[in-house]
């Protein structure tokens, strides 16, 4: 099970080098159910997660380059990129940050998961932190990785204005 809060960022930590960081591709093979394969440096995997959005199923199985490679040729729309730090937080949490490069260069947001709906729901984020977007599915990985391309750019841009808009 995946319990996980998603939010937008309005400023990098200043000392974000020093955590660890995965270089990361991944495509969906289908949306609905959500079928993933996905590229961390050089390990690769195919997940299935159910719907929802604060908590659903996930299943992760290690998968091969020749695997991986063969499932990106049948993905559906956009393939993601991003760099991802893992920012250890209180309570034995991490914050996974979430740098988009290529088609969603500009959009950063921050994932935490948790063991229980409970420990979500009384999780304070730090304060690099902006806002909250987990109950806004258009957030979703799976849903950038069918955006058309022309939205893109308007997208990101409406994502900073609102952050900026939010500081004020």
């Amino acid at each position: 099970m995946e319990i996980e809060r998603k939010f937008l960022v309005k400023m990098l930590p200043h000392d974000l080098e020093k955590y660890e960081k995965h270089e990361v591709t991944q495509a969906y093979i289908c949306t609905d159910p959500v079928i993933r394969c996905r590229k961390s440096d050089e390990r690769y995997y195919l997940t299935i997660k159910s719907s929802g959005l604060l908590k659903r199923e996930e299943h992760e199985f290690m998968i091969t380059k020749d695997q991986f490679d063969n499932l990106l040729k049948k993905s559906e729309g956009n393939i993601i990129e991003k760099t991802r730090y893992k920012i250890p937080e209180k309570d034995g949490l991490t914050i996974e940050l979430d740098i988009f490069h290529g088609l969603f260069e500009g959009l950063i947001y921050a994932e935490v998961e948790f063991p229980t709906e409970e420990d979500a729901k009384k999780y304070n984020p730090p304060a690099f932190i902006d806002r909250e977007v987990t109950g806004d599915g258009s957030y979703q990985n799976s849903s950038l990785s069918r955006m058309d391309k022309s939205l893109i750019l308007n997208f990101i841009s409406n994502v900073r204005t609102s952050a900026d808009t939010d500081k004020s």
